[in-house]
């Protein structure tokens, strides 16, 4: 089992967020977070590092990049028993990341700040955030992915089990909700837009057209 010693956060919800990661850093994970965790951890005495000090590049194109970055997906999805992986994590000085606490704003809170207006919903729509649950996912069998508060007494439960680890059949369940976290906020934006009623300027192609 891998050890947790590094993780990104990055949360919406915050619900009991700060007694989580007070856990996490009295156990020795350093903690990565973008700038509204990472402000809400610091004011509560929680050492934690902006994510864009430790990429290098500071959030960018009004806030919509903020995590898409190889530093931290390759921490993320690098397979740690392959030797190629190993290397390159090596070649770019690139660390391990082990853990990913991530929930994005629900997409029904989406369109009601938008006001239902599609491009308002566009541009709130989380890229970075389902990014990085779907990398830690994927990549289950090294990296445990949070993303409900919920599962933050199992995690700290494990960790005190296995010292510092998180077993694989709970890694395997976590993965799951994950999936099936990003699986629903795409599923609600499809709904949302199959609901609404796009004026353009052009006529829709024929063939995009519903059928009779």
């Amino acid at each position: 089992m891998v050890k947790i010693r590094r993780a990104i956060i990055s949360c919406h919800d915050k619900t009991n967020l700060v007694e989580f990661a007070k856990f996490l850093y009295e156990n020795g994970v350093e903690i990565i977070a973008t700038i509204g965790t990472n402000e809400l951890l610091r004011a509560n005495g929680i050492p934690s590092l902006y994510i864009g000090d430790y990429t290098g590049i500071p959030e960018i194109l009004g806030g919509r990049l903020k995590t898409l970055h190889p530093k931290i997906h390759a921490g993320i999805l690098a397979i740690r028993d392959d030797k190629l992986h190993c290397e390159q994590m090596e070649l770019y000085s690139f660390p391990w990341i082990d853990l990913v606490v991530v929930n994005p704003k629900p997409v029904a809170k989406v369109i009601e700040l938008s006001g239902g207006v599609i491009d308002e919903v566009f541009e709130q729509i989380d890229i970075g955030g389902i990014t990085l649950i779907r990398a830690a996912a994927k990549n289950f069998r090294y990296v445990t992915v949070v993303v409900d508060s919920l599962y933050y007494p199992l995690v700290m439960h494990e960790m005190r089990a296995h010292e510092g680890a998180v077993s694989f059949p709970t890694r395997f369940r976590l993965a799951k909700e994950a999936f099936l976290c990003a699986s629903k906020y795409d599923k609600a934006i499809a709904e949302f837009l199959d609901k609404s009623y796009i004026h353009t300027r052009e006529e829709v192609p024929i063939f995009f057209k519903d059928k009779p």
